[in-house]
């Protein structure tokens, strides 16, 4: 409100919630295309620092174990130390990046609701105040709605449960027995991690991990990307690009394997005070539950505008939400990697760039 009671309304033509890889190479192109920021659209990320999710990386997923950073458009990642924490890297890199190109990153903001506005405009409510806007790019991602699943007993552990998200690095579990839960990266990860200090691992997967052998190039990256698009067509929540690749059989996982760290056992069924346990009669005491069980979208600020389908996912076309052509999803399902988020950021940018032009030739003159 201002001095006068009334609510003050800043207008823009796009505001870009988020700032990772799909909000900074969003922002990227709408400056290239003759936008201004903080004129004609703002870019809102809610965490403290430049870096996006990375900068809440655990200290030990140093740089040479990221699977692959793309660098972002018109500016290239180089000399970065490969044991160095990603965090650190990314961080600077992103930092230089939202710099030179000056894209006047607003933070920390957090977005609370995203509803429809006044003639014909999206209302952006946040912690800055509340902004209008033609269009809305959502860069939000998934990190801060990590994926905890529910067991019967799980209330009654009396252990320590945690998740990637909070994840601290392997030092603070040595000597301890630990389970690990999830058959992606990041539980192979870890658990290859906390095998070297800790007392006794292990680790329990939904469905049985599926290993990719062999080169993975561009006609297999493009089928998979094409799985997790049509999920996302259909309107049902997207699934993650690794979900339907498998995991890589590189020497570490081959090397794990052979000792024996990466034998795996089919998911529990309940969880008691000291461990879990199987149907059959079988039971693991455990100290520690660490869940690496993935995340969701976090898109509850986009409820308002009831975008989501039966299924649960948000109908999208390219990057336009289905049900609203002026709300793009970039770094959402099939965007969701590094290389994708810089071609969604592209193409939401032209799409937009489309409405504005039709929007001021169909405005009427005075």
């Amino acid at each position: 409100m201002n001095d006068f009671g009334f609510e003050a309304v800043r207008t823009v033509d796009v505001v870009v919630i988020g700032a990772g890889q799909a909000g900074l190479s969003a922002a990227f192109h709408l400056r290239r295309s003759g936008l201004e920021p903080d004129r004609d659209f703002v870019v809102l990320d809610h965490a403290p620092h430049p870096g996006g999710a990375w900068q809440f990386r655990w200290p030990s997923l140093t740089y040479g174990k990221v699977h692959g950073i793309h660098a972002l458009p018109g500016m290239e990642l180089t000399g970065a130390d490969p044991a160095r924490p990603s965090s650190e890297v990314i961080g600077a890199y992103f930092d230089t990046y939202e710099r030179t190109f000056d894209l006047r990153v607003h933070r920390p903001v957090d977005v609370t609701a995203v509803r429809e506005g006044e003639g014909g405009r999206l209302r952006v409510e946040t912690s800055e105040g509340v902004y209008a806007t033609r269009a809305l790019i959502n860069a939000t991602g998934t990190w801060d709605r990590p994926f905890w699943p529910r067991y019967p007993g799980q209330e009654t552990f009396r252990g320590r449960q945690l998740h990637t998200a909070g994840y601290p690095g392997p030092e603070t579990f040595a000597g301890q027995r630990v389970l690990v839960v999830g058959g992606g990266a990041s539980g192979t990860q870890h658990l290859m991690e906390i095998a070297e200090v800790a007392a006794e691992t292990t680790w329990v997967t939904r469905r049985e991990p599926v290993w990719r052998e062999g080169p993975f190039g561009e006609a297999e990256g493009r089928a998979a990307v094409a799985l997790v698009e049509d999920r996302v067509r259909r309107g049902l929540p997207p699934q993650s690009v690794v979900s339907v690749t498998g995991l890589p059989l590189n020497d570490a996982i081959r090397a794990a394997r052979a000792r024996g760290i990466l034998d795996r056992l089919p998911m529990f069924d309940r969880i008691t005070p000291t461990g879990v346990a199987w149907d059959d009669g079988r039971t693991v005491d455990v100290d520690v539950i660490l869940w690496a069980t993935g995340f969701r979208a976090a898109i509850d600020h986009l409820a308002p505008l009831r975008l989501r389908e039966s299924g649960g996912g948000i109908r999208v076309e390219g990057t336009r939400a289905v049900l609203d052509e002026r709300v793009h999803l970039v770094g959402y399902g099939p965007s969701a990697s590094t290389i994708g988020a810089n071609r969604a950021g592209r193409a939401a940018v032209s799409d937009i760039r489309r409405l504005l032009r039709r929007e001021r030739v169909a405005a009427p003159t005075g």
